[in-house]
């Protein structure tokens, strides 16, 4: 449906370049990274408020690198909502739908429908600046889709909204998309990814370095940079592979479970902060594989419970509850032993 083809373009102090990404009707793609790494250009070029230097864009199979904004059939959503001020919620919707000329009766259907769908109905008299910034998104929204575009683009959706607005317009979203709606949505917060994704192209420094379906990029990042943007602190270089074990840093071997139907040689570790055992030493033991002694350098609270931070001859990032730190009377300096079962220890192979 949607296609770039080796897009280049160059700023003053900064460029994008060599982006290559396809969409299918229907896909829910999330362009992810951190801010300033070209992901809102990207969006401006298929948008057609940006020109690339050089490559090309497809949409539906047609050339569209420099046809007019108002010709191509693509509806943008900006980070500011973009709303009208002087106009009330009815009115914004209509906008373009009198631009294109449409007739009272044909507007005022049209209107009532995206109202109702994007449950705004009961707004349509109000006054867009006594809206909270939920409701003002939403009225974007409306209008965006007013002329049912083939591809809706997201500049950062949720980032100036609040924990629940957040969560009611993700459940929009999702139902958004369930109706076949195809979408590009920019953001720099995994969790966005993780909820609404199909599709994602991971940014960085203007390059996409990594994209696919979300559950085959989260599972096998290909660097450490999208190992730790992802949420994975655990993440491990190999140095040297051995008989069911795999050494890291030239410093620790890990046991690993076997995979003898692959002859892949796995260029790196990945293991979940939440899969790692503690025990005093001396006190419980596991197994006498895989159990690291290691020194607690730093204790910090987290999303969920609280991070550990130990050092067994590099970083290790554990989680655990707040339970568990009472139970087990952990504090900076404490000697723990480190309990990792073969099975949660992930190869990359890419």
């Amino acid at each position: 449906m949607l296609e770039l083809k080796n897009i280049n373009l160059s700023f003053e102090s900064f460029s994008i370049s060599n982006i290559n990404m396809k969409l299918e009707k229907g896909d829910y793609f999330v362009l992810l990274g951190p801010s300033g790494a070209g992901k809102s250009v990207v969006l401006e070029l298929i948008a057609g408020i940006l020109k690339p230097k050089s490559g090309s864009i497809y949409l539906s199979e047609e050339n569209i690198t420099y046809k007019k904004i108002q010709d191509r059939s693509i509806g943008l959503v900006f980070q500011d909502f973009a709303i009208f001020p002087h106009l009330n919620v009815e009115q914004n919707i209509a906008y373009p739908l009198k631009i294109k000329g449409w007739t009272k009766t044909r507007i005022k259907t049209r209107v009532e429908e995206l109202a109702t769908q994007m449950d705004i109905f009961h707004l349509l008299k109000r006054n867009t600046i006594d809206l909270s910034g939920g409701e003002k998104q939403r009225v974007a929204l409306a209008r965006t889709l007013a002329l049912s575009p083939d591809l809706l683009l997201l500049d950062e959706p949720l980032a100036s909204l609040d924990v629940q607005l957040k969560k009611d317009l993700r459940a929009q979203l999702r139902k958004l998309h369930k109706s076949g709606q195809t979408i590009i949505h920019v953001t720099h917060d995994f969790e966005e990814a993780l909820l609404l994704a199909d599709k994602v192209a991971i940014f960085n420094q203007g390059k996409i370095i990594q994209q696919g379906l979300k559950t085959n990029v989260f599972a096998e990042p290909e660097s450490e940079f999208i190992a730790n943007f992802i949420g994975i602190k655990n993440y491990f270089k190999v140095s040297n592979i051995g008989n069911n074990s795999v050494e890291v840093a030239k410093k620790i071997t890990f046991l690993c479970e076997s995979q003898s139907s692959s002859n892949r040689t796995p260029k790196a570790l990945m293991i979940h902060s939440g899969d790692i055992k503690l025990s005093k030493p001396n006190i419980e033991k596991e197994s006498d594989k895989n159990v690291f002694p290691g020194i607690v350098t730093d204790i910090y609270p987290a999303y969920r419970g609280v991070e550990l931070l130990i050092d067994i001859g590099l970083p290790l990032l554990v989680n655990i509850s707040q339970k568990q730190l009472f139970q087990l009377d952990i504090k900076e300096g404490d000697k723990l032993n480190c309990f990792i079962a073969p099975k949660n220890i992930q190869k990359i192979y890419r």
